[in-house]
């Protein structure tokens, strides 16, 4: 049973890893328009890994396995590392002078859509370079919907969808036929993407820009053209608003969107965790706004407008930087740590603990310490107004302590390898969390990955592929038990 399991992962690997083949010519093309050599670097990639990945169709064909958590777990993290590995392969061959694992590094980044970086001198990098990791970036955030809506519910470790507490009623979803609804999600993702890039032009970017930054803002993801990052078009108000939106929209369900652009239903916009999610970000960001005013004897409007680009960017774990936020002040740094730990909402492009989860544990705080004064109470857990079963309240409690101990372990990790208390602890938070820049002077937002030794970036890569994929995804793959027949 293993074994055909473990064939049909490669199976489908392999068809992955043919279409984003078909996606290398994109910035083939490009860098052939404009003249780059680079241009043969991925013509080259893209043979390679359709001769590679055809091989393996054809050597794992075979009647597929019954469906299974086993072959889901294995497939999501498969999927990722194909992504991840594929692209990492052009930048390594382009001709950028970086290691394999900085190359590893990128790729994985783009593709669990952190926007962490090792590359400097991004304005002056070929455009099919730039273009190939925005693509990476909105690949990974398309995945991480279909992750988060379709497959974590399934296997009932945290995932979750307005639809899957205590409820099958087949009217709560958007459409009968999950294949329909996917289409669906993919539709209003490329339309908002489209969409995002036109406003983009509007206010002033020039049009390599706003594809590029359109879907790394659609993807909560981060990934510039520049190295000050939207900190180069800091004084174009326009822009910074255009992309506080799309980031917004990025962090909400794309369950909430289908219903709304398909069947005109406004209900689903209801979900407590969006209301706590917007509620989260209001108040860090004008909290922030008061602070600038205040302390840094900024205007308003200046304040207000970065103030608000910034946190919706860290809680959204988009990771843009408009300016350096840790220069604001010990209260702005604080309070930007704490919003690492935040994160969009449940079926969004974000990563973070996500409010959903804070919500639960809310009520189960509340619930504890009723017990603890009227122990024979008897106190349901609700979201929403259903009950929360007790495989997910379990699955929340799990997922926050996980993520508690492996924040402690990779932080232990970083600074046994010379990083000092601030780049090792933000480092491995921004890592888990998927956020991108992190505190102190190195890795902060005005600084780069770059610096950082290859062990210590291979650490960062084991936290963004966790923080990615849930924590529990990854980690089961670790148990004896799963390889069990």
């Amino acid at each position: 049973m293993t074994t055909s399991i473990v064939r049909a992962t490669l199976f489908i690997a392999a068809y992955f890893a043919l279409y984003l083949s078909m996606l290398m010519l994109i910035p083939a093309a490009v860098d052939l328009y404009v003249g780059n050599p680079d241009w043969q670097i991925f013509a080259i990639s893209a043979f390679s890994v359709a001769g590679l990945a055809l091989a393996t169709i054809f050597a794992t064909q075979a009647p597929p396995p019954p469906p299974s958590s086993r072959l889901a777990f294995l497939v999501v993290n498969a999927l990722w590392l194909t992504l991840s590995l594929v692209g990492a392969l052009p930048l390594y061959m382009s001709s950028l002078d970086i290691s394999f694992i900085e190359a590893l590094f990128e790729g994985v980044s783009g593709a669990t859509t952190t926007g962490s970086t090792v590359l400097v001198g991004l304005d002056d990098l070929p455009p099919g370079l730039l273009l190939w990791r925005s693509i990476l970036q909105w690949m990974g955030g398309v995945g991480v919907i279909a992750l988060g809506v379709f497959i974590l519910p399934y296997l009932n470790i945290g995932g979750f969808s307005f639809f899957r507490i205590e409820s099958s009623d087949i009217e709560d979803r958007p459409f009968a036929r999950f294949s329909t609804f996917s289409v669906s999600i993919l539709m209003i993702y490329t339309a908002l993407t489209a969409l995002c890039a036109l406003f983009y032009v509007m206010g002033g970017m020039s049009v390599f820009d706003a594809v590029n930054h359109s879907m790394t803002t659609l993807a909560t993801a981060g990934f510039s053209t520049h190295d000050a990052s939207f900190g180069h078009f800091a004084d174009q108000p326009m822009l910074l608003w255009t992309a506080i939106v799309f980031m917004i929209i990025g962090g909400l369900p794309f369950t909430v969107l289908v219903l709304f652009a398909f069947r005109g239903q406004t209900e689903a916009a209801r979900d407590p965790q969006i209301t706590l999610f917007l509620c989260l970000i209001a108040g860090a960001a004008f909290a922030v706004t008061i602070w600038l005013i205040v302390y840094q004897d900024w205007s308003f409007f200046r304040a207000l407008t970065h103030a608000l680009f910034n946190i919706v960017s860290i809680i959204t774990t988009t990771g843009y930087a408009s300016d350096d936020y840790t220069s604001w002040g010990p209260f702005a740094v604080v309070l930007f740590f704490a919003a690492t730990w935040l994160g969009g909402c449940s079926g969004s492009t974000s990563g973070g603990t996500k409010p959903y989860r804070f919500l639960i544990l809310w009520q189960l705080l509340r619930t504890g310490l009723q017990r603890l004064l009227f122990p024979k109470i008897v106190t349901p857990i609700r979201y929403g107004g259903r009950l929360v079963s007790t495989d997910m309240q379990a699955a929340v409690l799990l997922f926050v302590s996980t993520s508690l101990v492996l924040w402690i372990v990779l932080s232990v990790a970083l600074a046994a390898m010379g990083l000092d208390l601030v780049t090792a602890l933000s480092g491995s938070l921004t890592a888990l969390m998927n956020v991108g820049p992190a505190f102190g002077p190195i890795i902060g937002p005005a600084g780069n990955f770059g610096a950082l030794s290859d062990g210590a970036l291979l650490v960062l890569i084991f936290g963004m592929l966790l923080g990615r994929l849930e924590i529990l995804t990854v980690l089961v793959l670790f148990s004896p038990l799963f390889w069990r027949r």
